[in-house]
């Protein structure tokens, strides 16, 4: 019995270690899949490895524009009188607003007619138009007392494109119109070679500055319209525009050029509360409003819609500067007659 038990424990660990061999065979062992590193050939010279070096000791590269340059015009601040800078109280400038326009009816615009006209600020009786002195309003020239209002005032000022009053334009578009843009010119760096024997340069920005001489006209735009239900003729100024003199480089007159359109009716609340230098009565000041309603200012017709298919001016078919005037004149004559005719004596 016990011969038969020492046989059967010796048949189970043959079978035992058989089994183990088995499956020691059966697993094999796994290659890694990594690829062997190829040795450098020699001579060869490693790219990768200087690139990368220098992309990393090459300075960041800044990728953000300069702003661009814009023009600007300056419109120095008048200090404001601290005292009475008069013999008398004026206080009823501040509180003058212009009268209302009378209404005209569609339908009794029996007769209207369209006027474009040129203000020479080198006139006698245009010189208010170029008045110098400060108030407490500002400078009192004209070409100030509208930049002012644009500025200050929200006064909307239009594209001299065409005097319609269509594309609306910002104060910077002005002052590029009058001033110019900068320009980036190269001059020697005197901080850094003062003697220029080392040639280092800079670049520095110019920008010319206002000058206000340079607006010696205004062109005016109205309408003449007779009323057959109170028999008499109106005129509305629709709008202003200030012209710019462009010299020759010789300082030679060229041309002139509008600048900007403003309407006038939005213009007439803040020329009510400007007064106009009188050479002759200092005291005795009526507003630009009332200069300009009252037709104080002497002017010439450059263009109008009488017999004017083509909307042109003047100028463009009467070349001569004497008989373009008498022109003018001719015209204001018809619309003059044109009342008068209406009349019987």
């Amino acid at each position: 019995m016990r011969n038969r038990i020492v046989k059967l424990c010796l048949l189970l660990a043959v079978l035992t270690v058989s089994a183990e061999a088995v499956n020691a065979q059966a697993k094999k062992p796994s290659r890694s899949s990594q690829k062997r590193p190829t040795p450098a050939k020699k001579g060869a010279t490693t790219n990768k490895n200087n690139n990368a070096a220098a992309a990393a000791i090459a300075p960041p590269v800044d990728t953000v524009k300069p702003a661009p340059v814009e023009a600007k015009l300056e419109i120095a601040p008048v200090k404001k009188s601290l005292r009475n800078d008069n013999a008398i109280e004026r206080n009823l400038v501040k509180d003058r607003t212009p009268l209302a326009y009378e209404h005209i009816r569609e339908d009794d615009a029996a007769y209207v007619q369209r006027v474009w006209r040129e203000i020479d600020v080198h006139e006698k009786l245009n010189l208010p138009f170029v008045y110098r002195a400060d108030g407490d309003q500002g400078n009192q020239r004209f070409i100030y007392i509208l930049l002012n209002a644009i500025k200050n005032d929200s006064i909307t000022a239009f594209s001299a494109e065409d005097d319609r009053f269509t594309t609306p334009i910002t104060f910077k578009d002005i002052a590029e119109k009058l001033v110019g843009k900068p320009k980036i010119i190269t001059v020697p760096d005197l901080a850094k070679d003062p003697d220029g024997s080392k040639g280092i340069f800079k670049d520095t920005t110019i920008s010319e500055e206002f000058n206000p001489d340079k607006v010696e006209r205004y062109w005016v735009k109205e309408d003449w319209v007779f009323d057959k239900e109170s028999s008499r003729i109106y005129v509305r100024i629709l709008g202003i525009a200030p012209l710019k003199t462009i010299t020759n480089d010789d300082g030679s007159f060229r041309d002139v050029t509008p600048v900007f359109w403003v309407y006038y009716p939005d213009l007439r609340p803040v020329f009510a509360k400007h007064e106009v230098y009188n050479g002759k009565n200092y005291g005795a000041r009526m507003s630009w409003e009332e200069l300009f309603e009252s037709r104080m200012f002497a002017s010439r017709i450059i263009k109008s819609t009488i017999n004017n298919p083509n909307d042109i001016f003047i100028k463009t078919f009467i070349k001569d500067p004497i008989l373009a005037l008498l022109e003018g004149e001719n015209i204001k004559e018809r619309i003059f007659n044109y009342e008068q005719d209406l009349w019987s004596y």
